[in-house]
């Protein structure tokens, strides 16, 4: 069997997008069924999948597009050129990473989408207007035309039941989630890590969105050093890329004399990303709505301590291993209280041995998923 995934999209670093689209081939290339899997990539992202992944699969084959960088240039590709590149692949699968404008007759094998989330709907001030219209025009356009929709979590699956309550009644609907698997390189600092101090390292990974919360994150980072509870010197790593709150960001990191203490990164390789989560004494992610979280996950496999809104998703993905706080109005005190009390907790890390999202489990789940189709 081959499957073309095409994960060419805007960002000109690795993103969470990207991380899926390569996990998953990863995970597909290791099963006997799958001969090929082609991931379609735009020129501008030759370089970071080069050098941030691993795929040294003889069965993963990246191809490289040559257009602008452009969001009108990238839809009217969708529209236009990947039909014609995947039709001369001659494929038995096309799943894509994430949703985009297609044509379902102009393909000749069946589509797959992977649906992370429903934001254009859920969260429209993401995107801000007028461009969420398109967000949704979009999103709405590739579950109408896609013959299978792979839902990353029970949460998922059920928002999109809320915004496409026909959905499952006319397509195949499942719910397969992301596979959450590191390469065995060797954890490697981050180089804008100088040095570790002896206080408290802690860290997040989320793009630079308004369900995030970050704002929260930094205001209850700042209330526990202002309480004593953590070292002067202690570091919040913000890992992510930016986003529409990335100014606000960066106002009140400054607003708070923080900026020695908050560290803003984006684009690391899975090295660095072992190596922070490896080393983080505590990770903490206070989103109103997610998708499934695979950052949450990846802290999980390397036993890193985690504080969580309590919000369904989090408890499927999560279930115990966390420490889960309320968003209400004292929602940066409940933050402040979760924190503290986790990076007091003397528990040892104990190890990570959840299968659900492992790359043997999913693979199984994908190839049923195919066949059925």
């Amino acid at each position: 069997m081959h499957v073309v995934v095409p994960v060419l999209h805007r960002p000109s670093k690795p993103t969470g997008v990207c991380r899926h689209a390569v996990n998953l081939a990863l995970c597909l290339s290791e099963t006997e069924p799958i001969e090929c899997v082609t991931l379609v990539i735009g020129d501008w992202q030759k370089t970071y999948f080069s050098t941030a992944f691993d795929l040294t699969s003889p069965k993963i084959n990246i191809v490289s597009v040559s257009i602008k960088n452009r969001t009108l240039t990238r839809n009217l590709w969708y529209l236009r050129g990947l039909p014609q590149l995947v039709n001369s692949l001659q494929p038995d699968i096309v799943h894509l990473s994430f949703p985009i404008p297609f044509v379902r007759s102009r393909f000749q094998a069946p589509v797959v989408a992977t649906i992370h989330d429903l934001y254009p709907y859920e969260c429209p001030d993401n995107f801000g207007y007028p461009q969420v219209w398109f967000n949704q025009c979009f999103l709405k356009q590739c579950i109408r035309a896609s013959d299978g929709l792979a839902c990353v979590s029970q949460c998922t699956l059920g928002t999109l039941k809320t915004y496409f309550p026909n959905a499952p009644d006319h397509k195949k609907v499942d719910v397969i989630y992301n596979v959450v698997e590191f390469s065995q390189a060797s954890p490697e600092r981050p180089h804008q890590l100088t040095s570790h101090n002896n206080g408290p390292l802690l860290m997040t990974v989320a793009q630079h969105r308004k369900n995030k919360n970050l704002d929260l994150l930094i205001q209850a980072f700042s209330a526990l050093i202002q309480a004593g509870q953590v070292k002067p010197n202690s570091r919040l790593v913000l890992v992510g890329s930016t986003g529409p709150e990335t100014e606000a960001l960066h106002s009140l990191v400054e607003s708070l004399q923080l900026t020695t203490n908050v560290m803003f990164l984006s684009g690391l390789k899975d090295e660095e990303l072992k190596w922070l989560y490896s080393q983080a004494d505590l990770f903490i992610i206070p989103s109103s709505t997610e998708g499934f979280c695979l950052p949450l996950v990846e802290a999980m496999t390397f036993s890193c301590p985690a504080v969580c809104s309590d919000i369904p998703v989090f408890r499927e993905v999560g279930d115990t291993r966390c420490r889960y706080f309320t968003l209400n109005e004292n929602a940066k005190n409940n933050l402040v209280e979760a924190m503290a009390a986790e990076l007091n907790n003397s528990r040892k890390r104990e190890p990570y041995t959840e299968t659900r999202f492992s790359r043997e489990a999913i693979a199984h789940r994908l190839l049923h998923f195919y066949q059925s189709l």
